[in-house]
């Protein structure tokens, strides 16, 4: 039976991998790409008006605010679209029987753990940012659309956008040297990669496949710190720039980042059936695509 998917955010990162996904491979489904301009999330007549015109069965929501040092001081649009128009989201498709699936973030979690975090540890977001998606998480749980789900990723990056990759290879052919912080650890993720899992996902979800919300983590295999990814997008882009060493102390920024955001992945890879790339090979494609 051919589904009928709605993808909110199609300019972002995430988004414009699963655009292209859709359009250079052969899929059954019908997608309906939406940005802000083609469709307000934040209302909710206009979203079942377009779920009602397109029969859609399925929201993959791509849309966030994502510039996390911004959101400090701009809390109220964070939270409208990190949490209110996620609520929206949430309603329509519990009122319209429509899975939802939505992507969060490392960030709800404080960086205080010593090892990956699960789907079930205790969630105490640092920053305004990551307050504003557990709040959009919670008030999914809330409203419990049947079917649906939560992803929970980390330090996305894509030959789309804006994005640590790309600033990287910008910065290393414009400077002799970069201080990058070392006390920072987490898992790089490729957007594709993730974009492939969730078309994966839609692919093998029922209509029965489950009565509450389930959360899973998403990321790549591996972990590094961010002045080990910096070393690496030189290492393979043959760029010369000396890469230092700095603490979080010594790079401050507006918004808190957790000093360890590893996730376990063990959930979706077992319930799906996935094979997850580790972060160095996938740093390495997107490289290639983007020379």
């Amino acid at each position: 039976m051919t589904k009928q998917i709605l993808v909110t955010g199609s300019t972002g990162q995430l988004g414009k991998e699963l655009y292209r996904l859709v359009e250079t491979s052969k899929y059954s489904d019908k997608f309906y790409f939406t940005n802000r301009d083609s469709l307000d999330i934040s209302s909710h007549s206009r979203v079942v008006s377009f779920c009602k015109e397109h029969n859609i069965d399925t929201i993959v929501n791509c849309a966030a605010y994502t510039a996390v040092d911004k959101a400090q001081d701009d809390e109220v649009n964070a939270n409208n679209i990190n949490h209110l128009a996620v609520r929206n989201l949430a309603k329509v498709a519990k009122e319209q029987k429509i899975q939802l699936i939505h992507i969060s973030t490392d960030y709800v979690f404080d960086g205080t753990n010593y090892k990956p975090y699960t789907e079930d540890d205790i969630v105490s977001p640092k920053s305004v940012y990551g307050q504003t998606k557990l709040d959009g998480e919670n008030a999914i749980i809330e409203i419990n659309p049947k079917n649906s789900l939560i992803i929970r990723t980390s330090w996305v990056y894509s030959s789309f956008g804006v994005n640590f990759v790309k600033t990287m290879l910008r910065l290393g052919t414009e400077r002799d040297s970069l201080g990058v912080i070392f006390d920072q650890v987490g898992t790089p993720t490729y957007a594709k990669d993730l974009a492939k899992s969730i078309l994966h996902i839609i692919s093998v979800t029922s209509t029965t496949h489950s009565k509450e919300v389930e959360i899973y983590n998403y990321s790549n295999e591996g972990a590094c710190s961010w002045y080990d990814f910096a070393k690496s997008i030189f290492d393979i882009s043959d760029i010369s720039c000396e890469v230092n060493p700095i603490t979080t102390n010594q790079y401050p920024t507006a918004a808190k980042r957790p000093h360890y955001s590893i996730l376990n992945k063990n959930k979706i890879k077992e319930y799906y059936n996935l094979k997850i790339p580790y972060w160095k090979d996938s740093l390495k494609s997107c490289i290639e695509e983007l020379k």
